[in-house]
Order: structure tokens, then sequence, then C-alpha cells
């Protein structure tokens, strides 16, 4: 099957002033629910990643947590997440940052990932970079051998891939 990013992108859902008014929201949701293009989406990152030796994909709260799974299977990686305070049972470190409409933090359990481990962190979208920025600065601080990051989006004028180093391999599926 030969995918269509023009197909992938018709797919996605767009909602004006959400969370907040003056937020242009991309909707995921609605690629999801289609069979055909969640297939296209899995296949696709699949592919950009199967020889990269993968040990576990970290998927961020809450649409990391959609792919990232599925990715971890098709990989045959383990699934680990990272989410908001008070989410995870076990003993967490943490990070916070800003983003585009307010401040938060992300946390994972700090046995999760260890230094024989390559790491590939997925999340929906990369906007200005804040939230992936904190979720990398997090993995990094247990140690693991490498780390890649992954979105489904990219807002390219929004420029977030210039917040990680030269360290982290960067890719997207779509660029808007």
């Amino acid at each position: 099957m030969i995918m269509s990013k023009e197909a992938l992108i018709k797919s996605i859902r767009e909602i004006a002033d959400f969370p907040i008014p003056g937020i242009l929201f991309y909707d995921v949701t609605t690629l999801f629910k289609d069979a055909e293009r969640l297939q296209e989406l899995s296949d696709t990152m699949y592919e950009m990643y199967k020889d990269k030796g993968i040990t576990k994909v970290v998927g961020i709260e809450s649409r990391g947590f959609i792919m990232g799974p599925i990715l971890a299977t098709r990989l045959n990686a383990g699934f680990v997440p990272i989410r908001k305070p008070g989410k995870l049972p076990a003993e967490t470190i943490e990070e916070s940052y800003d983003k585009e409409y307010g401040k938060d933090t992300v946390q994972i359990h700090k046995d999760a990932i260890d230094e024989n481990d390559i790491i590939l962190l997925h999340d929906d979208l990369l906007a200005t970079g804040g939230t992936m920025e904190a979720a990398c600065k997090l993995v990094k601080k247990l140690r693991p051998k490498k780390v890649y990051v992954n979105f489904i989006i990219e807002l390219k004028e929004l420029n977030g891939r210039s917040v990680f180093g030269n360290d982290v391999e960067v890719e997207s599926v779509l660029s808007l």
C-alpha cells in the first residue's frame, strides 16, 4: 500500500479556538477512526524506525498513547507512558515546562528506561516543541543509548524542532 500524505492530511479535523481562543487544534482522532488511514500511518511509522534497534517506544499523554503502543508492538519493543503528575503509581522523575497556553509538568517511572535502551519518543503534534523538549530531557535523565523523536504532524512555521540538540533525530510523518 502506498501512503498518500494528502489523504492523511485530509483526514485530520481542524478546530479553531481550542483549547483556548487563537489556537488552531489539529484533531488526529479523525485520522485514527479510519481503519485504512490508521494502517497507513502505522506502516509509514514502522518503515521509518524498523532498522533503528528501538527497544522502547515512549508515548506522551494522551494522544501519544494511541500510535505509541501500536508502533511498539510492530517494532517488538516495550511501551512506556509519560504522564501528567499523579497518574503513575510507582516512583517517578519529572520535568516542568512552558507551553503555548500555560505551564505543565510531565513524569515517567524512574525504572522505565535504562542505559541499554534505544528510545523512540512519540507524540501526535510538534508545535513549539515545549512538551517534547521536556519529555526528551526527562528520558535523557535515565541515560538511554539513543533517543529518536517522532510526530505525526509538524507545524513547520513554528520551528519546534529547533529546541532539540543535534544528538536527537527528529522526524514527522506530515508537515503542515
